[in-house]
């Protein structure tokens, strides 16, 4: 391969397949005038022509019937190697990703409780704000990750919830509603709802990134929200929380993509089941899941 670079001998195949150049550069996501002078690039640099080229059609030359054969070969020994390379690392640890302070107390249990599994490793711990751990997950960037359902993405993954546990609309201490003892879901309509950064185009209140944020805004009185009871951790000066009681509970739940078979990720979830399942309880408004 000294003489021809991975992304080169790409090009090579995907003119060969294609025997068009327009069809091949848009293949490969690149425009056909770069493909173009690439082919010609390699044809000069290997001393030999690949491709005889006409006003209608484009053919291989035997050089370059050999190249694409014998290039074929090569390029899948160059995945295989990068995918092993890849699975090589990932198998000395496992990636975890959380909302910064949303495990829910669960996390120190649930690492140990994957200890003392036959696939122990050591776990890195991530931290994602907002709402974009279905993100680290799909981009290969995490192996497991602790959602909040429904407000996290869940497409294209494979989720077992571990808690339920109920809402709590978040106000400033000094909002009319802060000395309510419960809430329903049309008591807060029309007021400032912060909306998650791209997730919740369509709320009334003021977009925030993250929970220490939007914690500032409703402080000062200028939005409101609705959180699962695990995200708002003992007392915060400035706010009160008061139950919805009409909200639909929200599920922390451990996910996976729904392609990652890999047995170290099963006992790995398997292991945040046992963990919950064994918990005595997980505190008022929240009940652990038996599955």
């Amino acid at each position: 391969m000294d003489d021809l670079e991975t992304r080169e001998l790409r090009h090579v195949i995907a003119v060969a397949e294609n025997l068009h150049f327009s069809r091949a550069a848009a293949e490969l996501h690149i425009a056909q005038p770069a493909l173009t002078k690439s082919i010609r690039r390699i044809e000069s640099r290997l001393g030999v022509q690949l491709f005889v080229r006409t006003s209608r059609s484009v053919s291989l030359t035997p050089a370059g019937r050999a190249l694409l054969e014998h290039g074929r070969i090569a390029l899948t020994a160059v995945t295989a190697a990068v995918d092993r390379a890849r699975d090589a690392a990932r198998s000395e640890h496992l990636r975890l990703v959380i909302k910064p302070g949303g495990d829910g107390n669960l996390l120190s249990g649930l690492l140990a409780a994957f200890a003392q599994t036959p696939f122990a490793r050591p776990v890195d711990v991530l931290f994602s704000a907002g709402t974009d751990r279905h993100r680290h997950l799909v981009e290969d960037r995490a192996d497991v990750a602790l959602l909040y359902v429904p407000s996290d993405d869940t497409t294209g993954l494979e989720v077992r919830t571990l808690v339920v546990e109920d809402r709590l609309a978040v106000v400033s201490e000094g909002d009319a509603l802060a000395g309510r003892e419960h809430l329903t879901e049309a008591d807060l309509h029309g007021l400032p709802m912060a909306r998650w950064s791209g997730r919740d185009p369509d709320g009334t209140g003021p977009e925030v990134a993250d929970l220490g944020e939007l914690i500032s805004l409703v402080r000062l009185g200028r939005a409101v929200t609705v959180l699962p009871r695990s995200l708002i951790a003992g007392e915060l000066r400035g706010i009160a929380t008061v139950p919805v009681v009409d909200a639909e509970p929200s599920r922390l739940a451990i996910g996976r993509r729904a392609d990652d078979d890999r047995p170290v990720v099963h006992a790995f979830i398997a292991a945040a089941e046992r963990s919950v399942r064994s918990s005595a309880g997980v505190g008022d408004g929240r009940a652990p899941v038996a599955e």
